[in-house]
């Protein structure tokens, strides 16, 4: 079937008189296909596609767009093609043999275009494909949208050819004006997109890819692709495909492994393992986008052994050394966070392959970012102390409480909370100055963020030299005191009771904190029974007391 865009390309007859010629030519075709010599199971099965042909052509003259739309012109001129092929094969068929295999590859080829029109002319029919390609558009948009409408059409129809310069129309189209292209777009145009992945010609596969991966960037389409099985003809392009078409295929699969349920269904699809070969072997932006939807899959809880089965820790350790791009090491800190959130087992193969020593090298940029510190403290408890310190993880974690993000400083200091298990890590911990930098965690405009920190000091100032450097810190005590608010919004307060009652064996500090109205608070948290307000109220009430008789 020719699909040029021109609607002349019927000639100069109208619809109807173009119908009535094919019409004409069905009989003596069906005539010659019965009397052909030769192939005789081959024939019998041609004329019976002929005989279904004259219906076929009623229901598509009967439909309401059939004069005004050049898809069915655009059939009507093939059909006759191929009748007349028919009758041309037949007749010679009655002669002399010409040579059995070369007639025998001739038949095939005049079955494979008979149904190729029928299919197309149910197609037309059936679907609505024409109602698609010529139905109301809004008057301003009118022409961008008709043309986008007859291309996505012409995707459904005709050879491969003809769907190929559908696809480079469809290209075009979303470079000039994606918004039109996407407004147009439904579940039978993205099932006729999807099926061209498996196309036999390469480059229309590519062209395919290229598309679905646009469409599925715009981020309105991710359901109907999957809906439609777009995941199993893209991990097999990611796996076998071209260049381009690899790296399409891994940027899609980026895309639509955001979705939970889809990130499973392309574990189900065996779709982990291109992924992982093309972080290995592939350029820097397929290993990029690669690197993304590992980082994905490794999201979802049940799949995360699946993955390490198929190796993907090694795969990001690596990457996180060796990756080519700096999306590619941040995907990978990711998903080693992901990895090593919930699972023993997974932490202690990501320490074995080295994942504890990337991490730490990878925290030394002037940014470190805040998925390599929550690896980081995912691994702390699959690692003895010792190691710890000696591994230099105290000094990056201090880098990450002075300059990183108030998300990766959150993080850093949950992890140290983590580790601070023993008064000699504890004591560590104060040793590489982590003390001061946590109290200045506590006035972070993050309420996540200040708890976190007043649950590390908490736990660090048993440490008798670590309670020292809060106490000297102008900052210590009054930013404590602060977080004794009993506001539901403030989260941190039992943390700051506990650090404040070791603190308070100091005089110094009991003053402090009743003079920036400690008392006040406990009063009110004593009456909502929050854990140690009431013993550190008695406390400071008793140093008030012996104050005021002491003065009187």
């Amino acid at each position: 079937m020719s699909l040029r865009g021109d609607p002349a390309a019927a000639g100069d007859e109208t619809a109807e008189e173009l119908l009535e010629r094919v019409r004409g030519m069905v009989p003596p075709a069906l005539a010659a296909a019965r009397a052909a010599g030769g192939f005789p199971g081959r024939w019998k099965a041609i004329a019976a596609k002929l005989e279904t042909l004259p219906a076929c052509l009623s229901d598509l003259s009967s439909h309401p767009c059939f004069a005004k739309n050049a898809l069915c012109r655009e059939l009507l001129q093939s059909v006759a093609a191929t009748l007349a092929e028919a009758a041309d094969l037949a007749g010679r068929c009655r002669g002399p043999p010409e040579g059995k295999l070369r007639t025998q590859s001739a038949i095939d080829a005049l079955a494979g275009k008979l149904d190729l029109n029928l299919r197309d002319c149910a197609l037309l029919v059936k679907t609505g494909v024409l109602s698609d390609a010529s139905g109301p558009s809004p008057p301003a948009e009118a022409p961008a949208h008709a043309d986008v409408r007859e291309l996505l059409a012409r995707l459904q129809i005709g050879h491969t050819e003809a769907k190929n310069r559908a696809v480079d129309g469809l290209l075009d189209a979303l470079r000039n004006d994606e918004k039109s292209v996407l407004s147009v777009l439904g579940r039978a145009n993205v099932s006729a997109i999807v099926q061209l992945l498996t196309a036999s010609a390469p480059v229309v596969r590519e062209k395919a890819a290229t598309v679905i991966c646009q469409v599925a960037e715009s981020g309105s389409c991710e359901r109907l692709l999957v809906s439609e099985g777009v995941l199993p003809p893209l991990i097999r392009l990611a796996e076998s495909g071209s260049v381009v078409g690899r790296e399409k295929a891994a940027i899609t699969l980026q895309h639509l492994s955001v979705s939970p349920d889809a990130a499973r269904a392309i574990v189900g699809h065996s779709g982990a393992g291109p992924l992982i070969e093309i972080c290995q072997t592939g350029d820097s932006i397929s290993q990029s986008a690669a690197a993304g939807a590992l980082k994905n899959l490794s999201a979802v809880p049940e799949v995360r052994q699946a993955l390490a089965d198929q190796g993907i820790v090694r795969v990001t350790v690596n990457l996180l050394d060796c990756g080519a791009v700096a999306g590619s090491k941040e995907h990978a800190a990711e998903c080693l966070q992901n990895l090593t959130s919930s699972s023993d087992s997974l932490r202690r193969a990501v320490v074995s392959e080295g994942g504890l020593r990337s991490l730490l090298l990878y925290l030394d940029g002037p940014l470190p970012p805040e998925s390599a510190v929550g690896a980081l403290r995912n691994l702390a408890g699959a690692v003895s102390p010792d190691s710890l310190v000696s591994l230099g993880v105290l000094p990056r974690l201090a880098h990450v409480l002075r300059v990183g993000s108030i998300g990766a400083q959150q993080v850093a200091a949950a992890a140290i909370c983590r580790m601070s298990s023993s008064a000699e890590m504890k004591r560590a911990v104060g040793e590489h100055g982590c003390m001061p930098l946590l109290v200045r965690l506590l006035e972070a405009k993050s309420n996540a963020a200040r708890e976190v920190a007043a649950q590390a000091l908490a736990s660090l100032v048993s440490c008798p030299p670590n309670a020292r450097e809060v106490r000297k810190d102008d900052k210590g005590v009054p930013s404590l005191v602060q977080l004794l608010d009993p506001s539901p919004a403030n989260t941190a307060n039992k943390y700051a009771i506990a650090c404040l009652l070791t603190l308070a064996a100091a005089k110094r500090c009991k003053k402090l904190m009743i003079s920036h109205g400690a008392i006040g608070y406990l009063k009110k948290l004593s009456d909502m029974d929050v854990a140690g307000a009431r013993k550190l109220l008695e406390r400071l009430e008793r140093g008030s007391l012996r104050s005021l008789f002491s003065r009187n």
